[in-house]
């Protein structure tokens, strides 16, 4: 039916259709399960359910196996056959291979068309989670962003920060009588970290042109949703770079996206794998403003898809608004894993026929115990269900047909060329030249009168000049000219260019 999408079979013999409804699919939910139970199968049918029901989705691709949903699947698979059965049994009648709208995304701009934020964009509390940083370390990085904005100098990339840092660590005695103490214990612990994001290649996250909304909430000519996969296999190398990055692209639509209200169906569907690794380690912060952006995105019409091994990787305040959800399988081998299968059992409506709690022990692959939303937001009877097979290919695709996909996209050109616009860094390094140059045209004064005065005073004839009061202004201006030229500005005209342009 059109207002909602077929997940499988449940109930006795799986003949009773289980569906989600999309009037109740921005409400979120949850995808768990054991490695190995089949999520990345439900996490597929889903995603070809919203696609084929117009509706946007954007995904990561953690192990590769998602970008076949750019592919019909094919008679000779070898579990074709097997899919057919499953088919039958569900009542899926009407099944058929066919392919989606799929647009390749890639950080490093390998897999995929590049995709980017800025520093700005980026805010310094999401950057200070990606950097670790400590509270002292993190109130620096907002003194850096107030004054950039003070100063009207753009923060678009890595050396943007950098050069902020360098200026902030010159005149760390006047920012702290405005901030509060400004160290430079501190300042080059942030340095060392941006020197760590550098070398696992997280400065391609940050520059020009940056990512627009409208290029991932898009349709197809056909009205389908396009599919957004993130190439996540080699981002996963950089487990706090890949959650901040999804953490950011959920705060913008949050942020950019006007109030919809409780739409027929949602405006994107955002599917966080692995998203444990949002909430380990995180300060109360950040998670308070996951909390806040899950309660009220949805009135964005987004809908957000957790998928996890464990419910239990997921906080109580954030998981109780989760109300569409498929759990695979659960392996209880400790007591704290038979703790969280008995927490996870006892968060689904309960149906007589069944113990949740055994079922979600028992379910093989391809089948899960599943929840979903019903008229009014009530949360339906658990029921074990038979999930239905994919219509797009199971498992990678080749490079050269990637090749293909990613010459045909509609985006294609648009975010492959790295811009670099004036912004903090060259701002920052022309104050410099100029500091430089007046330094050394100010000495050079310095040196001519000395040797005038040298030969009025010892020249045949010549009157001594006469001794003069300066001002209290041309005192000043010579105190600054002598501290620029003497070791203070010459060590702080070399710290801001050594920075600023080695990494040029």
């Amino acid at each position: 039916m059109a207002d909602r999408i077929f997940i499988g079979g449940g109930g006795e013999a799986y003949g009773d259709a289980q569906s989600l409804l999309l009037g109740y699919a921005n409400r979120h939910g949850l995808i768990a399960g054991a490695t190995g139970t089949g999520k990345t199968v439900t996490l597929q049918i889903l995603a070809e359910g919203f696609s084929a029901a117009g509706v946007p989705v954007f995904l990561s691709d953690v192990k590769g196996d998602l970008a076949g949903l750019a592919r019909a699947g094919s008679v000779d698979f070898k579990l074709h056959q097997a899919f057919s059965d499953r088919a039958t049994t569900i009542g899926l009648t009407d099944y058929a291979y066919h392919a989606c709208p799929v647009t390749f995304w890639d950080l490093f701009g390998e897999k995929g068309h590049p995709v980017r934020t800025t520093v700005a964009e980026m805010g310094p509390l999401l950057l200070s989670r990606l950097l670790d940083l400590t509270e002292a370390q993190e109130g620096i990085v907002n003194i850096c962003f107030r004054v950039a904005d003070e100063e009207n100098m753009a923060l678009f990339d890595l050396k943007d920060l950098q050069a902020m840092l360098v200026w902030a660590g010159e005149n760390a005695k006047t920012l702290s009588l405005r901030y509060g103490n400004v160290s430079g214990a501190s300042i080059g612990a942030i340095q060392r970290r941006l020197l760590v994001l550098e070398n696992q290649g997280g400065a391609e996250l940050f520059g020009e042109p940056a990512l627009e909304l409208a290029d991932i909430i898009a349709t197809d000519d056909a009205g389908q949703g396009r599919i957004n996969i993130l190439a996540a296999d080699r981002l996963m190398q950089s487990p706090r770079l890949y959650a901040t990055f999804l953490l950011w692209l959920l705060s913008e639509l949050f942020e950019t996206l006007p109030e919809v209200g409780d739409p027929d169906k949602p405006k994107l569907v955002f599917f966080f794998d692995e998203a444990h690794l949002l909430f380990d380690d995180a300060p109360k912060a950040l998670v308070n403003k996951v909390e806040q952006v899950a309660r009220l995105i949805r009135s964005k019409g987004v809908g957000v898809y957790f998928v996890t091994q464990n419910p239990a990787d997921v906080p109580d305040d954030i998981l109780g608004q989760l109300g569409n959800r498929v759990q695979h399988a659960l392996r209880a081998f400790t007591a704290r894993d038979q703790s969280d299968l008995r927490k996870a059992a006892q968060t689904y409506r309960d149906n007589p026929t069944f113990s949740t709690e055994q079922a979600i022990r028992e379910v093989g692959v391809g089948e899960a115990v599943t929840s979903m939303l019903e008229r009014k937001g009530v949360p339906g009877v658990v029921q074990r269900t038979l999930i239905r097979p994919p219509s797009t290919q199971l498992g990678p695709i080749t490079d050269m047909q990637r090749a293909e996909i990613i010459a045909a996209s509609p985006v294609k050109g648009k975010y492959e060329t790295r811009i670099d616009r004036e912004s903090a860094f060259e701002i920052l390094a022309l104050r410099a030249g100029h500091a430089a140059r007046d330094a050394q045209q100010a000495g050079a004064e310095q040196v001519k009168d000395r040797e005038f005065s040298s030969g009025r005073r010892y020249s045949p004839g010549g009157a001594a000049p006469k001794p003069r009061g300066d001002s209290f202004g041309e005192a000043m201006s010579k105190m600054v000219v002598k501290e620029l030229t003497g070791t203070t500005g010459r060590r702080i005209v070399r710290g801001i260019f050594g920075t600023l342009f080695k990494g040029r």
